[in-house]
């Protein structure tokens, strides 16, 4: 028979034990935090106040600024926490709350760049009926849809982690409760776990990009038929941050969550943790400012002028 242990909290063992590395990792990750937040709030306000901001595209881009920012936050701060305290500790209940939404705030990202890869192929293979077929009632049902799927999915799979039993050893070789570490350190409950984590995340994915592939084979297509060469660079360039972004966040992901759960991958998996919980949040506002400089420069330009005035 196993001895169950009735587990309180866990140790979150972090990135590194050096005293000297963890007060580095606190300042640079705390400079990335504030520009995640700065960045995607700023995001959201800029495209809340500009007219020339309101086409589908940055409505849904807004709503990937709003995930990150809560993405970002679900981690770094207990992260930044652990880095400077004694006791590394999460409790149970809130390493468990940490799971559901990160989880949850997973599957809203992709299904978002899913929902994004729809909207360019829209603009781009269909730009006479764009406006009539992407209204703002049929952005909310589609924006709706991450958001409702995502936090349904996340319960679930969180009442399997629920359903891990420990032995005694409550050390999380991670910086934030995540779902292969939990595994392997569990003694009970792991099989059904492990396989409804690989599966869930196999099918959602497999969903998720198929939407984006094929979204993204007949906008090549439609930029094949068009004439003007000036019409294919502006269309490439519409696509290029999307892509950039889509690239970045589902090679990390599916490194660390289409594996089962061993000591190494659960070591790499936490370096790469670190990309996508830390720096792909902060690199998502500046990937779509960088690829379409032109609007977001005369938004901004604008927003500057209009704060002057009303002073």
């Amino acid at each position: 028979m196993l001895n169950f242990t009735d587990v309180t909290e866990f140790i979150l063992l972090g990135l590194t034990s050096h005293r000297e590395l963890q007060v580095v990792f606190f300042v640079i990750f705390l400079m990335v935090y504030i520009i995640t937040i700065f960045g995607n709030i700023g995001m959201i306000i800029l495209i809340k106040v500009s007219p020339q901001l309101s086409s589908p595209m940055y409505f849904f881009l807004s709503h990937l600024s709003f995930v990150d920012v809560w993405f970002s936050t679900n981690v770094t701060p207990k992260m930044l926490e652990n880095l400077i305290s004694e006791t590394k500790t999460i409790s149970y209940a809130s390493c468990l709350v940490q799971c559901f939404f990160f989880i949850a705030l997973v599957h809203v990202e992709i299904f978002i760049l899913a929902v994004m890869a729809f909207d360019r192929y829209m603009a781009i293979g269909n730009p006479l009926l764009y406006g009539s077929k992407m209204s703002r009632t049929v952005c909310i049902r589609l924006i709706s849809f991450p958001y409702t799927y995502g936090f349904l999915t996340s319960l679930a799979a969180t009442l399997w982690t629920y359903g891990l039993y420990f032995c005694g050893n409550i050390e999380i070789n991670h910086f934030y409760c995540a779902d292969p570490p939990l595994i392997k350190m569990a003694c009970g409950g792991t099989y059904v776990k492990e396989y409804t984590m690989i599966i869930l995340a196999g099918i959602n994915f497999t969903y998720s990009l198929s939407v984006i592939i094929i979204s993204y084979l007949f906008i090549l297509i439609a930029i094949l038929r068009m004439r003007s060469a000036e019409g294919r660079r502006k269309a490439f360039s519409t696509c290029g941050s999307h892509l950039t972004a889509v690239v970045i966040f589902y090679g990390t992901l599916i490194f660390m969550y289409l594996r089962r759960p061993t000591e190494e991958s659960v070591e790499q998996g936490k370096m790469v943790a670190v990309f996508y919980t830390t720096v792909i949040p902060m690199l998502n506002p500046m990937i779509y400012s960088l690829r379409n400089k032109d609007d977001v420069k005369e938004a901004m330009n604008k927003a500057i002028q209009r704060s002057c005035l009303m002073k």
